[in-house]
């Protein structure tokens, strides 16, 4: 099931964001799917799936050139890294 949105435009403003930016539906939904990452309302697999993207590298490449990065602190790092040496062998 999808949901539908429409939004409504003076003419003259859809035709000059048209010109500017190509195909205004795929426009709105990426700017749509990376404000909700910025805000942590979407994952990066959510938006992997809401913009039919091939791949986690090709997501994370739009993601990066959206300016849309990982919330990823030094804490996290490390977190991970502990993790990473209880799992592997001395």
């Amino acid at each position: 099931m999808t949901m539908q949105i429409t939004i409504e435009l003076p003419e003259e403003i859809g035709q000059q964001l048209q010109q500017q930016w190509g195909n205004l539906s795929r426009k709105m939904l990426e700017s749509l799917a990376v404000e909700a990452y910025r805000n942590g309302v979407l994952t990066e697999a959510q938006i992997q799936v809401l913009l039919n993207l091939p791949s986690r590298f090709v997501t994370e490449a739009f993601l990066k050139q959206s300016q849309a990065y990982l919330d990823y602190t030094e804490e996290d790092l490390e977190q991970d890294l502990q993790t990473l040496r209880h799992l592997l062998p001395e």
